[in-house]
């Protein structure tokens, strides 16, 4: 209707953000690939102790193509390059800008489209994952998405149903309620089929209230939205195959060799959220030479963007500009 119009800082950055299919760096990307398989990270605010587990491991197992997005840091960007990890700089213009765990779906859509012809692309977590065999031996073929918890469902989560009610409100919320939980964490498929799950992550991020888009955990509930309601076609994969996700709980879990073996003693080649547990935590820090400190500040201290989380939290107490 003319003369209404919908304003959000949320809005304003995902315009600047990404691009309509078809329009510059974010044209589609073509069905043909030819077969070099690619792996993307999101580690701005981390520096080298914090990427080096992460890099080791997945270098031992993997010699493909692998870029990762992290923040002005020479001696960060040498270690990479001598492993051959393409670097991307993601720099703090001064603007209102998302919890990176919301803009890095930007950052991986934009790079998939610029890159025609990648085969299956791994969208993972860099911190709290190590690898412990190759993440593309088995082809995927489809999208697929991981379980993180396989003992609890999404009702028994109070951060994702607090976040799935900011995202979608509670009918649709309790109409999920009973699913599984998937993790944004780790994300592997096609590049076209991923592609297009960050674009529609990031929309669904847009409603009922853009504010809310850009908040840390909306990534989780944008999608478990995509995936339960059918918004896009995804395999949820078990835990303890292709990823081992043990955040919540390290029963039945142990270790061998320098291998976190699964309650079934299989071996799964990605683990992710070892870190939560201080002893799994030792062990990867003796096999990988690392000394990652237990906390890190990811999304820096600079003026800037405290502004940003202080108008963030106002905005969403307002109602919007609808």
């Amino acid at each position: 209707m003319k003369g209404f119009a919908t304003r959000s800082s949320y809005l304003g950055w995902l315009g600047r953000a990404i691009a309509p299919v078809g329009q510059g760096p974010s044209r589609r990307v073509p069905a043909t690939t030819d077969g070099r398989d690619l792996v993307l990270g999101y580690a701005t605010g981390y520096g080298r102790a914090q990427v080096e587990a992460f890099v080791r491991s997945l270098r031992a197992v993997y010699p493909g193509d692998i870029a990762l997005f992290i923040s002005p840091d020479p001696a960060l960007q040498t270690f990479l390059g001598e492993h051959r990890i393409e670097v991307r700089i993601v720099t703090d213009d001064g603007r209102w800008a998302p919890s990176a765990v919301v803009a890095r779906f930007a950052a991986y859509a934009t790079e998939l489209a610029s890159r025609p012809g990648v085969g299956d692309v791994l969208l993972t977590d860099v911190r709290d994952v190590i690898f412990q065999g190759a993440p593309f031996a088995q082809r995927s073929g489809t999208l697929e998405v991981f379980v993180e918890d396989e003992q609890h469902r999404l009702t028994d989560h109070q951060f994702q149903i607090k976040y799935l009610k900011a995202l979608v409100g509670e009918v649709m919320t309790d109409a999920v309620r009973s699913s599984p939980s998937v993790c944004a964490g780790v994300i592997l498929g096609p590049a076209a089929e991923v592609g297009r799950l960050c674009r529609l992550m990031l929309t669904l991020g847009a409603i009922p209230r853009s504010s809310v888009g850009g908040v840390f955990g909306i990534d989780q509930a944008s999608l478990n939205v995509a995936v339960h309601y059918g918004l896009i076609d995804a395999t949820i994969r078990d835990n303890f195959g292709r990823v081992a996700t043990i955040g919540m709980s390290c029963e039945g879990l142990s270790a061998s060799d320098g291998l976190i073996l699964n309650p079934d003693g299989g071996v799964s080649p990605i683990v992710h959220q070892y870190d939560r547990h201080p002893d799994l935590m030792a062990q990867v820090r003796a096999r990988w030479g690392t000394d990652t400190p237990d906390r890190v500040d990811v999304g820096g201290r600079n003026l800037s963007r405290l502004w940003n989380r202080l108008r963030t939290s106002a905005l969403r107490r307002l109602p919007e500009l609808r």
